[in-house]
């Protein structure tokens, strides 16, 4: 055999193996051959393109296009496209359950007749590539749930579930789209509402919404996204009528007003115009469709998108920003001084204090603050006259800041403000207010203001000492005298100045409790009636052995509400103990004597009485 030979003879292997199996993966398996053969009719649903339904006199045609379905006859109209996919899936998973054999058919041509197969009112035919014959559907059969079918032009009859007939045996307006858009609340992006009042326009930004007309202001997000549920989840409760007619029946001719939807990129919008109530639903409201120009009822609830106000949809709170984006907050009091907060990491130092540490707990309860606070009532729409809610002059301002490091294509390096909060005069148990971006005066709780601390040193953070107890060698306590220790042998406590025996557990408490000692809160400067004069205790201490880094603690009067003031060398102010750490810090650091023994009391020695016997 020649070369020549052996190639054409390989072709032809290849060809041939490559022939069978692609036969063998197209062709089906045992099962699902199997399958097949028992389903009434076989076909894909993805290339189904045309449904017409025979009923009767009644035709109804029904196309899909853009992979959405539509009524062409009796109306044109959108169409239920989970209904009608919902009818593909049970025809392509519909089966025989018994076979009436061409046979049989024909050795009693009466059959037909008896099946209700010879001239069926009902037929159904599916359009598309790869579509099956025509399916008529009989009479019911003697078994419960089952029914005659035959396809047309077939030999055989076959018995079959009820329930394609009961899915297709309906009026063209059951198939009808009872939705009013395919949007949901998520896809809309604009919303106009028209009434005789006026006309307010809704407009989503990023991830909120704005109110753009009559005025521009931050839209209230659960408010507005449950105005628009009101519309896009609403059901056609009746169709009424096309609306080539005379629309004055269903106050159309002058709707009282519209809703106007829009969609990302879409100008041109789905508008629903809102008529008058039925005499007889008086629990529905006539509507208009433009889009599908027909009239329609809906639940008269739909009409409460109609009375929105601006101010019902805007947003009460004071002020809307990103948390993750903040890096400088500033609290400027003029006459009080100015704090600049930064954060540094999760944490927030007092820039405007050399970075010291800054209480981040109080920060985060500010932030936390300003996002939650409502506003009480909005005052005016037109900043116009400031100096008449002391806001030319705001006794308190708060900005809030992101800080960039380094110039970016983005960003220039520096402080750039997020927003600014003015606050003016009081009116009660409200301040006015208004924020730095936004035209509009508004009222907010006066407690608020309040809970602002505006003093720098109150920003400090709580921790007064950072230490271990054995860090400390030298102890100092001052009350009633002055009392000095020092550590001995084995880390014991022993005397610097005092006499008498020492309480080491004592001892132990007050250093467990000064090394690590917190503030329950900063006050502000040191005045005089914080009680310094006449200190309660007064605690130095050194944490080296060369006795060169020493500390100071004073604790003067009480506060009132059960706490002490106090106050450390080295940082400016006052703070606050509370009484738990109070008291441990003035524990008796002396033991008491031991009580001297009790006496032995005498026994007196008592005769022995005789054993020996008498006589």
């Amino acid at each position: 055999m020649n070369w020549k030979t052996t190639i054409v003879l390989l072709a032809i292997a290849i060809a041939g193996g490559t022939y069978v199996k692609l036969y063998e993966i197209k062709r089906p398996d045992t099962a699902e051959a199997k399958r097949r053969a028992q389903n009434v009719v076989n076909f894909n649903p993805e290339k189904i393109n045309g449904i017409v339904i025979w009923n009767g006199d009644d035709k109804i045609n029904m196309r899909r296009d853009n992979n959405k379905w539509r009524l062409d006859a009796p109306i044109k109209d959108q169409a239920d496209n989970a209904l009608i996919d919902n009818l593909l899936s049970q025809l392509e998973a519909w089966q025989k359950d018994a076979v009436i054999s061409a046979k049989e058919i024909k050795a009693d041509k009466s059959k037909l007749d008896e099946y209700g197969l010879n001239k069926p009112k009902l037929r159904l035919r599916l359009q598309g590539e790869g579509e099956p014959r025509p399916i008529l559907f009989g009479k019911d059969a003697a078994l419960e749930g089952k029914m005659y079918v035959r396809l047309e032009n077939s030999k055989e009859t076959f018995i079959a579930s009820q329930s394609i007939k009961k899915a297709i045996e309906k009026k063209a307006d059951e198939f009808r789209d009872r939705k009013l858009t395919d949007l949901v609340t998520a896809q809309v992006s604009r919303l106009i509402i028209k009434t005789a009042a006026g006309e307010m326009e809704l407009e989503k930004k990023g991830e909120h919404w704005e109110i753009a007309k009559p005025m521009r202001a931050r839209g209230d997000d659960q408010k507005i996204g449950d105005l628009i549920a009101q519309v896009t989840t609403a059901r056609i409760q009746q169709f009424v009528a096309d609306d080539h007619g005379d629309l004055h029946p269903y106050g159309l001719a002058e709707p009282r007003g519209s809703v106007t939807l829009f969609g990302q990129d879409d100008k041109q919008g789905q508008a629903l115009q809102i008529g008058r109530v039925p005499e007889k639903e008086k629990d529905q409201v006539y509507v208009r469709s433009v889009a599908r120009g027909f009239v329609y009822t809906l639940p008269k609830k739909v009409e409460e998108t109609l009375n929105a106000k601006p101010n019902d949809l805007r947003d009460r709170h004071l002020v809307r920003f990103e948390t993750n984006i903040l890096d400088r907050i500033t609290v400027d009091s003029p006459g009080k001084g100015k704090t600049v907060l930064a954060r540094k990491e999760e944490n927030w130092t007092i820039a405007s204090q050399k970075n010291s540490p800054a209480n981040s707990g109080e920060v985060n309860r500010l932030i936390d603050k300003l996002k939650d606070e409502q506003v009480a009532k909005f005052v005016e729409d037109v900043a116009s006259n400031l100096p008449k809610f002391g806001l030319d002059k705001p006794q308190l301002q708060v900005t809030l800041s992101s800080f960039a490091s380094e110039n970016t294509a983005e960003t220039k390096a520096g402080e750039h403000p997020i927003a600014t909060i003015a606050f003016g005069k009081l009116d009660g148990d409200n301040v006015y207010a208004r924020l730095g971006d936004e035209p509009f005066i508004v009222a907010v709780s006066r407690k608020f203001l309040d809970e602002i601390l505006v003093d720098p040193l109150q920003w400090q953070e709580l921790s007064i000492f950072k230490f271990r107890p054995e860090q400390i060698h030298r102890l100092s306590v001052m009350t009633n005298s002055e009392q000095m220790f020092m550590r001995g042998a084995n880390n014991a406590w022993i005397w610097a100045k005092g006499s008498g025996p020492i309480n080491q557990v004592n001892v132990q408490s007050l250093l467990n409790t000064l090394s690590n000692l917190h503030a329950a809160r900063w006050i502000g400067s040191t005045i005089p009636q914080h009680g310094f004069d006449k200190p309660q205790v007064v605690i130095a201490f050194t944490t080296s052995p060369d006795d060169k880094t020493s500390h100071k603690l004073i604790a003067g009067g009480p506060t009132g509400d059960g706490m002490w003031f106090a106050k450390v060398d080295g940082r400016e102010g006052t703070f606050v103990i509370n009484n738990p750490d109070f008291n441990a810090l003035k524990l008796p650091l002396v033991a008491p004597p031991s009580p001297s023994p009790a006496p032995s009391a005498s026994v007196s020695a008592l005769p022995i009485p005789s054993t020996s016997a008498k006589p």
